[in-house]
């Protein structure tokens, strides 16, 4: 594919044709229950990803949304592939490795459980690297998503992270990063330079107020700008008291809608594909921060961690979108 010039602003360029986002990562087979598993109760096979998650809320707002990785040619492969693709997003960019597993984590989180359990060690994921940048360029997308987790998961995986953010490749696609530091892939101290030179290259940065101060010894959203001035939309979320977005016009700070939380897992992927879907339409950094917190609170709202239905008042930051 011919190389476009990339963007140099808030925009996703127009030049590209077929899908509007392309995310790339990692996807588990998900074993959950409600009781303890010292129990023996029985589990329940769902899928978890962060990354897909966001194609799966973008999917359900109407865009067209991509998803590429890698899983096991196994039975956890399939139901995660299929579930993806059951919830409207293309998975023709997921490979199939004959010989490493699907990655697996297990929800014990009943009471007396052991909380989450990761199997995830030399998945099919972990041999991600930047040979399969070809698969997401391909997909012609308007804005590629990555996060923190894929560099985590191997040496390889992280070198896809960088290729794909270097702007030397590509065909101008604006570049999505969401820092999403995991605690138990890598410690702080390690995590932090890496994830800092990655956020510096992308268009479009997503990170928690939490665990910039944890990685940055950031403690306010204007300190997280500080160390992050070159990127061209920074968004900064401050879990129940809102998120502030940067820009060339400065910052837009707005506040989190009150919310009965049954799970936070996967809110912050929500966020993240409300606010893309904004920019996508072309809407304020203003709408595109109320949407955001939209469809967060949608998950906040569930017991699983991807959005199923659009939440209400969804239509009415939209508008008439101009994407």
């Amino acid at each position: 594919m011919s190389e476009h010039p990339a963007p140099t602003g808030g925009e996703p360029t127009r030049e590209t044709t077929g899908t509007d986002v392309v995310c790339v990562g990692e996807t588990m087979a998900v074993l959950a229950s409600a009781e303890a598993l010292a129990a023996g109760t029985k589990l329940v096979v769902g899928t978890g990803g962060a990354e897909s998650n966001v194609a799966v809320a973008l999917a359900r707002m109407g865009h067209a949304s991509s998803w590429v990785s890698r899983v096991g040619d196994d039975p956890f492969g399939r139901i995660v592939t299929e579930d993806v693709a059951r919830l409207g997003v293309d998975v023709r960019g997921v490979e199939v490795d004959p010989e490493r597993p699907t990655g697996l984590y297990v929800k014990d989180t009943g009471p007396g459980g052991a909380g989450v359990l990761y199997y995830r060690a030399g998945s099919a994921a972990s041999a991600l690297s930047a040979a399969d940048a070809d698969r997401v360029w391909s997909l012609g997308a308007r804005v590629v998503h990555l996060s923190g987790i894929t560099p985590a998961l191997s040496a390889r995986a992280a070198a896809l992270v960088e290729h794909l953010l270097d702007r030397r490749n590509g065909n101008g696609a604006l570049r999505s990063f969401d820092v999403n530091h995991r605690p138990a892939l890598w410690r702080p101290r390690t995590a932090a330079p890496v994830l800092l030179d990655l956020a510096r290259r992308a268009d479009v940065v997503f990170v928690g107020r939490d665990e910039a101060e944890r990685l940055w010894g950031t403690p306010t959203a204007e300190d997280v700008r500080a160390v992050l001035p070159e990127v061209p939309v920074l968004v900064v979320k401050d879990a129940e008291h809102g998120a502030t977005c940067f820009d060339e016009d400065g910052p837009v700070f707005v506040p989190s809608p009150p919310v009965d939380v049954v799970e936070a897992v996967g809110a912050g992927d929500a966020f993240a594909a409300g606010f893309l879907s904004g920019l996508l339409d072309g809407l304020s950094p203003e709408r595109r921060l109320r949407l955001g917190h939209a469809v967060a609170g949608a998950v906040l709202c569930s017991p699983g961690d991807t959005l199923e239905d659009l939440p209400e008042g969804v239509a009415d930051i939209r508008g008439t979108v101009t994407g």
